[in-house]
């Protein structure tokens, strides 16, 4: 009996052992985050990032420490709202590691001009979605081609509970984060049979460079009252979430929004 606990719980240790997960947006802030806990769960990683090479350089190598001879986790530059440079991503995925089982989508921006709708131009209405929702969309249905199939398959996009919150400022941001949620349930039924489960996480509030663009103390402390823990959230929050929906445990999870904000809006 001892040995066979002993042997489950190495088992389950790493739930991620043997698989490759994709985490786009690593440069930083929520995505970073989730990339350190997912190969803490043992998945070997693609990041992607878009300019700024220097931090997930770094990331790379500090998870690649330990890795001989083989890399842990690997650094690939796209812009996910360009359809080439998305399928280029995958295929530098596989060249590396085979197939790819989990792709978390975290590539996201956000207007810190804050406008309301009469003031929203259309160059920033355009870069919004073409990034949030043309950038889910292209590395959701690349992954719907390309993912393991048959068990273990998992699209993961994130979201915000700002869709559900109405605020007067985020109407680009809000609207294009909304489709992405309405694409992920449609697709979850579409994979039928494939094995692939397709989630949302939209988390609340989160203290991240993203997060703090733009906003004054006033705003933030407004947000902060509006949560029942009075808190911001964490990186942290966000990715024990992310992390149990991509492991074996989160499979009867499937085509649901997942709102992770301690009640900012429930």
């Amino acid at each position: 009996m001892a040995r066979e606990i002993t042997r489950e719980q190495t088992t389950s240790s790493l739930p991620l052992d043997g698989r490759v997960a994709m985490v786009t947006g690593t440069s930083g802030g929520i995505g970073r985050a989730i990339a350190i806990h997912l190969r803490s769960l043992g998945a070997k990683l693609v990041l992607n990032y878009s300019s700024n090479s220097t931090p997930v350089d770094l990331l790379t190598s500090e998870l690649n420490s330990s890795a001989t001879p083989h890399p842990l986790a690997i650094a690939v530059r796209a812009d996910v709202s360009d359809p080439d440079q998305v399928k280029l991503l995958f295929d530098r995925a596989e060249q590396e590691f085979g197939s790819v089982h989990i792709l978390v989508n975290c590539a996201g921006v956000i207007d810190p001009k804050y406008p309301t709708l009469a003031n929203t131009t259309v160059e920033d209405w355009d870069k919004t979605f073409n990034v949030n929702t043309k950038g889910a969309f292209l590395c959701c249905r690349e992954a719907t081609n390309r993912l393991v199939r048959g068990g273990g398959g998992r699209i993961i996009l994130i979201s915000t509970s700002v869709v559900g919150a109405n605020l007067p400022g985020y109407a680009a941001y809000a609207a294009s984060k909304a489709a992405v949620e309405t694409m992920t349930k449609i697709v979850a039924k579409e994979l039928k049979g494939s094995g692939i489960t397709a989630n949302c996480v939209a988390p609340g509030p989160v203290a991240t460079e993203l997060f703090f663009a733009g906003k004054t103390e006033e705003m933030i402390k407004r947000l902060v009252d509006a949560c029942p823990l009075s808190r911001l959230g964490e990186p942290k929050d966000i990715t024990q979430i992310v992390g149990f929906l991509a492991s074996d445990a989160g499979e009867w999870i499937n085509g649901q929004i997942v709102r992770v904000n301690g009640g900012f809006v429930v």
